[in-house]
């Protein structure tokens, strides 16, 4: 390769890499508080019932503690941890209470879709859930954007 050839390929690689961040912002949308003071994002990747207990309880406490239009909070579910946002679930009424409260729930399609290929059956998750691409892409745009990431 020509010395301009390769100024060009790595300039071309410096705008992707740029850009990236931009395009992964405009995919995924923040919570609906932008004047909350305190911002916390929960991570669900268990399917056990005790630790989604724990997650709701934290969500719960923390809208308790705080001013609801003072404190953003989201769950970010993926891998087993999306159990608790299936339509199925014995935590359903708990889970859009919380929704009804403020609290987004994030459901990573990663996980849906490898769920679908593996089953052969898209897995119904409950409507007032946000589809995130990727749950862990999520958590990191969220710390990125001044979220504490908790992991209960």
């Amino acid at each position: 390769m020509m010395p301009s050839q390769v100024f060009r390929a790595m300039l071309l690689a410096l705008l992707v890499w740029a850009a990236a961040p931009l395009a992964f912002a405009q995919q995924v949308p923040l919570q609906d508080k932008p004047f909350a003071e305190h911002k916390i994002v929960l991570q669900l990747s268990d399917g056990d019932a005790k630790k989604q207990a724990l997650v709701l309880s934290v969500a719960n406490n923390l809208l308790k503690a705080y001013d609801p239009d003072k404190i953003a909070v989201e769950v970010v579910a993926f891998g087993p941890g999306i159990d608790l946002l299936l339509s199925g679930s014995e935590r359903r009424k708990q889970v859009e209470s919380l929704i009804a409260q403020g609290v987004r729930f994030d459901i990573c399609l990663n996980t849906v879709d490898t769920i679908e290929r593996e089953t052969g059956k898209r897995p119904e998750f409950i409507p007032a859930a946000t589809p995130v691409q990727v749950g862990v892409g999520q958590i990191l745009f969220l710390a990125e954007n001044g979220y504490v990431v908790v992991v209960p």
